[in-house]
């Protein structure tokens, strides 16, 4: 039997035995925060997944409280770039960016665990400086809101108005 144990008897390799391992199947993780650095990982592996193979399906499982809006539209630009059909499951939570992702899944491949929970709403940050600097970030915030608004309709075949009605709370 193969020692999953890391030198000196720990598990910390493990986790990154697990990964290849999953990945080997086509099924990367989105777990935790979206941030920079987990982002650009899922961003290359599914830029190997579709080099290897541009046909077959990647699976993405989302089990994400969100995170940073950039970090996670490098995930979702890649999802779009690549030729894959990109299946999303949601297990444990998918809120804000990481429902967002969710729906960027294939036509027809998204899927929920029965206990789920899903979480859509505007989007959040904080705003200070001067009166410029308020008014631009304020701007960019108003714009931010409204693509993704678009996007997830276009992603839901729910209209944009009806998407603004049910994040606006």
């Amino acid at each position: 039997m193969n020692d999953l144990r890391a030198p000196g008897g720990g598990m910390s390799g493990f986790g990154d035995m697990l990964d290849e391992r999953l990945l080997r199947e086509r099924i990367i993780w989105l777990e935790g925060e979206v941030r920079d650095e987990n982002s650009n990982r899922i961003a290359k592996q599914l830029q190997v997944l579709a080099a290897e193979d541009p046909e077959r399906d990647i699976t993405l499982y989302i089990n994400s409280p969100g995170g940073s809006i950039t970090a996670g539209m490098v995930i979702y630009d890649t999802m779009q770039l690549i030729p894959n059909d990109v299946t999303t499951i949601a297990m444990g939570l998918a809120a804000s960016m990481g429902q967002f992702l969710l729906c960027a899944g294939a036509d027809g491949k998204r899927y929920a665990t029965p206990n789920t929970r899903i979480m859509m709403h505007q989007p959040l940050g904080g705003i200070g400086g001067t009166a410029s600097d308020i008014k631009i970030q304020a701007e960019q915030m108003l714009f931010i809101k409204k693509r993704m608004a678009e996007l997830i309709a276009s992603h839901s075949g729910q209209t944009l108005e009806q998407i603004e009605k049910d994040s606006d709370r």
